[in-house]
Formats: structure tokens, C-alpha cells, sequence
């Protein structure tokens, strides 16, 4: 998708507040900053980012556990109090990147729409403006959850009066504009860097990454490639060593009943052992498929075979849209081997055992993309 059409639809004037609590934070040089200022921006970033970790993601768009109406209230209201607009929007928005993770109607993708976009530019576009609320229906049937949408800035406005109480205007600047600044920047580093750096342990048909320093600034959030593997987890940390505080708070709720039936991940998937769903193949088998050009292989055909043999590849490729093996030695080394994608395969992915599956399909992809290619030029 065209990066400059984003760039269009931005619609600025609703940037203006985001830009102006930035420009905020440097409002320290005149206010001063006093030790209960920074306890009270500590505080209120790990708090704040709970709710949106346990609050905005596992709970409202995930379901992840369950818990009383009462404590939903109060994760909603922590949750809002980060300004990220409200627990319906930001379900909507995230259970629609789930279904199209990394593909071009994806809200928010480095791969089509560029780092910055994916980062916080999507937030403001038109588009993104409003959210499709039928796919929440299991969160819009509450009528507080419906009043926080229509006033989703209620309890960011009320916590900041309340620091401007406690921690005067230092407070304020201190204690609740530099940790909304940090909690913003630390939640859309998840939807932009941990897709972009990090290691993979899983076959998730995208591009989501776990990587640590991520983990660690967002509570659990950074094991995003763990997650994209078993979406509905209160867990994302899978091994004893990735650090979840999230999942560590969740615990500990659980045991004085605030919290309940937290989902963990089956076996199968901490062993990687689960064979991959339907979708995930197809987006896989289209990502290996990508990285042999068929136009250039058409070409290097064309170049090299006369035309009366290019017609029976070129019928055999497109009937059957795949190369038989005496096919592929009589036209070697133009048509890439189902050899050559399986090597190609586990460069770029993780082990899993849906592999030859994936590359079945990618090879069988590229020589019917082969055989079009050469039926322009027929």
C-alpha cells in the first residue's frame, strides 16, 4: 500500500493534543522536578502501563482471564487514564490487527506502511478515526464501558487533576505528562519495533518478534512473537526466563479471587510442536513464494529456451501449477527447486512442523505465477 496515501490521510488537527503534551513534558524547565513528582511519574507509568497490558490488551481484547464487573470497571478506567482512547476502540482496533497481522489491511504494519506510520501516525488517521464496534459485542453490551467510549478522556483528565493536587504543577508535568509520554511510546514500540526487531521461536505468518529490552520496558509485552502464536494467553513470557510482570501480577490477583481462569498456552505450542492453521500456511507459503521473482524467472526462460518448449512448460506449469521433477531437471537451472525453497524456508523461518506444507504450497505458487508470467508474452 502506498506509504505517501497514509501519509494523506492523517487527519491533523486531532495530532495537535498528542503533539502539545510532548511539547508539555518540557514544561519541567519552569515547574522544577521534586523527588514526590518523580515517585509519582514511576509509579504511575507501572501502573498505567498494567492497564494497558492486562487492561486494554489481555483482558479487553484478548479475554485472556476473567474477572468481576467491578474490577473491568477499574482496568477500563486505568486503562483510559493513559489517553490511548477507549477500551472499545482500542479492542476493535487490535482484534482487527490479530485477523490481518502484517498484511495490507493491517492497521498498523512496518512491512506496507512504513516504521513511523505503523508507530503512531495510523492513530491519527481518518480512517482510524472511529471503530467497527460490532466485533466487541462482548464488551458493548456494558453500559459503563459504553460511557467511558462516548467520554474516553474522563480518567486521563482526572488523573492529572489529581497529581496537579498531590504534586502541584511539578506534578503534573512531572508526574503525569512524562509518564503518559513514556506509556504511549513504550505501547506503540510494540506495534512498530516488535515487528521489526527481535528473534522469532514461532511460525506465526507474520512478522511479530520477541525481544527483551521490550519485555522489560512494557511489562511482558515485548514476548510479542509468543503471543501472535497463542493469541488468548495471559502468559506471554513461555520460558521461565522471560520476564512477564504482567502475568506475574495476574498471578497474584488470582490468588486473592480478583482474577480467574488465566489461559495459558497448551503443551504444544511451548514445545512448538502444533501444526499450523490454514491461514497461517497461506500467509507463509505467500512470504516464501515472494522471494523467488517469477518475472525474472519467466525471463531467464524466455532468454534461453525457444519458444516451442517454453509451450509445454508453459501449459504444464499453469494446468497443474506445479513442476513434476523431470520437468524441473529439463529446465534447470531456470525453475527453482522444491529443494531450493525448503533451504530458503528455514533461513527465514522457524521450525515447525507445518514446513513442508508451506513449502509445498510456495513452490507450487511460484511456478503457477511462472507459468502466467510467460503466458503474457505468449
Amino acid at each position: 500500500m502506498n506509504q505517501t496515501a497514509h501519509a494523506d490521510d492523517i487527519v491533523y488537527p486531532s495530532a495537535v493534543p498528542f503533539l502539545l503534551i510532548h511539547l508539555a513534558a518540557f514544561a519541567a524547565i519552569w515547574t522544577g522536578v521534586t523527588t514526590t513528582a518523580l515517585v509519582m511519574g514511576a509509579v504511575l507509568y507501572a501502573l498505567r502501563m498494567f492497564g494497558v497490558t492486562a487492561g486494554y490488551h489481555r483482558y479487553f481484547s484478548h479475554r485472556a482471564y476473567t474477572t468481576s464487573r467491578a474490577f473491568q470497571f477499574v482496568l477500563a478506567l486505568l486503562a483510559q487514564s493513559t489517553a490511548q482512547k477507549s477500551v472499545l476502540w482500542w479492542a476493535a482496533k487490535h482484534r482487527h490487527h490479530h485477523r490481518y497481522a502484517d498484511t495490507p489491511d493491517d492497521v498498523h504494519s512496518p512491512r506496507h506502511t512504513g516504521f513511523l506510520y505503523s508507530h503512531v501516525g495510523w492513530i491519527f488517521a481518518r480512517k482510524h478515526d472511529a471503530a467497527d464496534l460490532s466485533v466487541v459485542p462482548d464488551l458493548t453490551r456494558y453500559p459503563e464501558l459504553r460511557w467511558l467510549h462516548r467520554y474516553e478522556h474522563v480518567p486521563a483528565i482526572g488523573l492529572a487533576l489529581i497529581c496537579l493536587a498531590i504534586g502541584g504543577w511539578s506534578g503534573l508535568v512531572v508526574g503525569f505528562v512524562w509518564s503518559t509520554v513514556l506509556v504511549y511510546h513504550a505501547t506503540f514500540c510494540i506495534n512498530s519495533l516488535a515487528h521489526v526487531r527481535g528473534s522469532t521461536r514461532y511460525v506465526t505468518g507474520d512478522d511479530s518478534r520477541n525481544n527483551i529490552a521490550l519485555a522489560l520496558l512494557t511489562m511482558g509485552e515485548g514476548w510479542h512473537n509468543n503471543h501472535h502464536a497463542f493469541q488468548s494467553s495471559a502468559r506471554q513470557g513461555f520460558r521461565w526466563w522471560e520476564v512477564d510482570m504482567t502475568f506475574y501480577i495476574l498471578t497474584m490477583l488470582s490468588w486473592v479471587g480478583i482474577v480467574s481462569a488465566l489461559k495459558k498456552p497448551p503443551v504444544g505450542v511451548l514445545r512448538n510442536e502444533q501444526r499450523l492453521g490454514a491461514k497461517v500456511i497461506a500467509r507463509t507459503s505467500e512470504q516464501l513464494a515472494d522471494r523467488f521473482c517469477a518475472e525474472r524467472i519467466a525471463g531467464r526462460l524466455r532468454a534461453s529456451w525457444p519458444e516451442a518448449e517454453l509451450a509445454a512448460l508453459r501449459a504444464t506449469l499453469v494446468a497443474q501449477a506445479e513442476a513434476s521433477g523431470a520437468l524441473w531437471h529439463r529446465f534447470h537451472p531456470h525453475l527453482p527447486s522444491r529443494d531450493a525453497l525448503l533451504a530458503e524456508a528455514r533461513t527465514l523461518f522457524a521450525g515447525t512442523p507445518s514446513l513442508d506444507e508451506i513449502v509445498d504450497r510456495a513452490h507450487a505458487m511460484v511456478m503457477a505465477a511462472v507459468g502466467r508470467q510467460l503466458e503474457q508474452t505468449a
